[in-house]
């Protein structure tokens, strides 16, 4: 009887055996990701440029990425619901595409403000097919024993793009004046991770080519997890959903804004963006920091802890004086939490939640996080052209990020919510 309950159970594949039949999953859904935000962390270095050829404010070139990221927020459940129906590869690999042309299309802007937002309103649309539950759904189906470090990996395309983007974008204005360098921009990127996310980005659910679902797929419906109505009015949701509002509303912000920031402390464009690109490069080692932590500590003493770095920053951009070391380790801080950010989330969301309904989880929280992306960079660009200072955001930043990390520490490190209700 032994032996028959032996061969009956299961097999479950051990880290090693995970990477090597799923290794480059993550790696083309981090290309895939990096491209969800060159809209976010792409655009900063116009915003000068554009502003003063149109003599807009800051507040209203600010407002296109407002209203994509709105939009991304109202759409983003609908796209989640769809991934966990139809396998998130034919959102990624044709989303891709669109991404890169809509954000190309922002270099034709006329000089009209209703253009300027009619072009970000395309440019929200095209994002919702790429938003992060597309590429964290395939990679969370393949990947159990490793799933927080192949989430890290898969997260670090915001770390890249972040890091890449400022500068690509600030020595292509300057070769190529704004209007070209959008086309450009989004033309290279395109390039390199097309071909990889067409080739490996599989989830285990997606359909082959010819129609049948693979061998090892099952359905998704078999999985393990909450209900929606289970998750949304569980209180360990609520407090993923705040946390990660106030997240982003503040970190979002400081990194769209970040080069603004430096500039008005003195830094040259290209000493701002190369700071500003120490954001994206640390945020590697806080992705890949963060995994390795996942796997081995509570989750909600991780995220609590890289929460609060971003206090540190705020402190140092408001009392550094100017210094650029000072701002460069301000850099450092968030650039680390950025990094975990996610990762804590979507990490703490299937354990707590399980895999089968994920993509329409994921989605609601990926409101917030639209939500926060959408109002943080509209109320620093606010309170800027109100005082002439950024001051007041990064104090007012400062204790969002108390707070958020309060919500997560706060999280129950035992049982899943669905199986504890």
């Amino acid at each position: 009887m032994p032996a028959t309950l032996s061969m009956a159970a299961p097999l479950v594949p051990t880290a090693k055996e995970e990477w090597r039949a799923h290794g480059l999953v993550p790696v083309a859904a981090g290309l895939g990701y990096a491209t969800s935000v060159i809209h976010i962390y792409g655009v900063g270095p116009f915003y000068g440029p554009v502003a003063q050829e149109f003599g807009w404010s800051r507040t209203e070139v600010t407002f296109g990425l407002t209203l994509a990221t709105l939009v991304q927020a109202v759409g983003g459940v609908v796209v989640g619901l769809a991934v966990d129906r139809f396998g998130p590869r034919r959102f990624g690999v044709f989303g891709l595409v669109l991404m890169g042309l809509a954000f190309a299309l922002l270099g034709t802007a006329s000089g009209s403000l209703g253009n300027w937002y009619l072009l970000w309103a395309v440019i929200a649309l095209c994002a919702l097919p790429v938003q992060a539950s597309v590429w964290t759904s395939a990679v969370a189906s393949r990947f159990t024993a490793s799933r927080g470090m192949a989430f890290a990996v898969t997260l670090c395309g915001a770390s890249i793009a972040a890091g890449l983007f400022p500068p690509m974008a600030t020595w292509l204005i300057g070769t190529l004046g704004w209007r070209a360098a959008f086309p450009a921009q989004a033309a290279i990127w395109l390039a390199v991770a097309f071909p990889v996310i067409f080739v490996w980005f599989h989830g285990r659910y997606d359909k082959g080519r010819k129609g049948s679902a693979a061998p090892d797929a099952g359905k998704v419906a078999d999985l393990p997890g909450a209900s929606l109505r289970q998750g949304l009015t569980s209180s360990v949701y609520h407090r993923l959903f705040l946390a990660s509002l106030l997240f982003t509303f503040t970190v979002i912000a400081l990194v769209v804004h970040f080069t603004a920031i430096l500039g008005d402390a003195g830094a040259s464009p290209m000493a701002a963006a190369a700071i500003a690109s120490l954001v994206g490069w640390f945020s590697l080692a806080g992705r890949l920091g963060t995994g390795a932590l996942l796997d081995r500590l509570p989750a909600s003493l991780v995220g609590a802890a890289v929460f609060l770095l971003p206090v540190a920053g705020c402190l140092l951009l408001l009392l550094g004086g100017g210094s650029l070391p000072i701002m460069a380790l301000a850099s450092a801080l968030i650039g680390v939490t950025l990094g975990a950010e996610i990762d804590v989330v979507v990490y703490l969301l299937t354990r707590h939640f399980g895999l089968k309904n994920f993509g329409g989880l994921y989605g609601c929280v990926l409101a917030a996080l639209s939500i926060g992306t959408a109002a943080g960079p509209l109320a620093a660009a606010q309170i800027f052209d109100r005082t002439g200072s950024y001051d007041g955001f990064l104090w007012l930043g400062l204790a969002f990020m108390v707070a958020s990390s309060v919500a997560i520490a706060t999280l129950p490190r035992g049982a899943a919510a669905y199986s504890a209700h």
